[in-house]
């Protein structure tokens, strides 16, 4: 049943894919729909995790535009899911969302939840992309991404801040770095033999790091970023993997960027570390 909301207590859209009919969203092919924008890093991150898991023949995906269409912030095509899951819903339809084409409602609009439920619940192949196991060391590698990587990034380059700050992350973020450099070393992933949501986590890191965060930070700043030759070396390597770069908007993420900014340019702009418009080009060739 449809329920309504004051707009001050707007609802937390977190459904789960569960084991059996109990949960009230059985893991049942064809039936969910994941709307992404591949311009936005969750929508990039759900969208390789999609393809290592081979759903694109039982869990279909809806591509959005790089940017909102709405004035809110949100996607007109998403608003009746979102109003038939809560009646007079008046927050923005926001990607990356989970629907379910059997009620025409929206399940989840948390991305680590629908990125859990997918590698746990629809992994028909073995391929391990979250291994009950590694909880741990992937909300490890989550929280060093968030905080030691993304956010000292954004910092470093912004205008406002005072130097001393600015310094101070960026000495954060090469830390970061340091320690993902450090593990590189002597293995090909970052947890184990295989592929995990980890790696995934990282590589979309990577990809906003260079292709959003540089343009605001000085050349000497992206020459320290750039002297970690494992870390990159890898990000190169799965940019290659068909299930990552072919979901490469290089364009949206540039729209969405300046979209969204007012930052200063910096003089790192100029200073790209990986030529991802190669592998966002044999994208586009493959699909022809």
């Amino acid at each position: 049943m449809s329920v309504s909301y004051p707009s001050a207590a707007l609802p937390a859209f977190r459904g789960r894919i569960g084991d059996d009919a109990r949960s009230g969203h059985p893991a049942v092919p064809h039936r969910y729909r994941l709307h992404l924008a591949l311009s936005c890093p969750d929508g990039l991150r759900l969208a390789v995790a999609h393809s290592l898991l081979g759903l694109d023949d039982i869990l279909p995906v809806t591509v959005l535009p790089a940017l909102p269409d709405a004035a809110d912030g949100g996607y007109l095509a998403l608003r009746p899911l979102f109003e038939a899951a809560s009646h007079h819903y008046r927050g923005p339809a926001s990607a990356p969302a989970l629907s379910d084409d059997w009620s025409g409602r929206i399940v989840s609009t948390d991305p680590r939840g629908i990125l859990t439920d997918l590698a746990r619940r629809f992994d028909r192949y073995g391929v391990g992309l979250r291994p009950c196991d590694a909880d741990t060391a992937i909300e490890a590698v989550e929280e060093l991404c968030d905080r030691s990587i993304g956010a000292p990034a954004q910092h470093a380059g912004r205008a406002d801040a005072d130097p001393a700050s600015r310094a101070a992350a960026l000495d954060r973020l090469l830390g970061g770095l340091d320690v993902v450099e450090h593990r590189l070393a002597a293995r090909e992933h970052l947890l184990g033999d295989g592929l995990t949501v980890a790696d995934v986590q990282l590589w979309v890191t990577l990809v906003q790091l260079d292709t959003v965060h540089r343009w605001h930070l000085d050349a000497a700043a992206v020459d320290r970023i750039a002297d970690h030759p494992r870390l990159w070396a890898y990000a190169r390597r799965l940019a290659g993997h068909p299930a990552f770069g072919r979901h490469l908007d290089l364009d949206g993420i540039a729209r969405r960027h300046h979209a969204d900014c007012r930052g200063r340019e910096g003089a790192g702009a100029a200073m790209p570390i990986v030529d991802w418009a190669q592998y966002a080009r044999e994208r586009v060739r493959q699909s022809r």
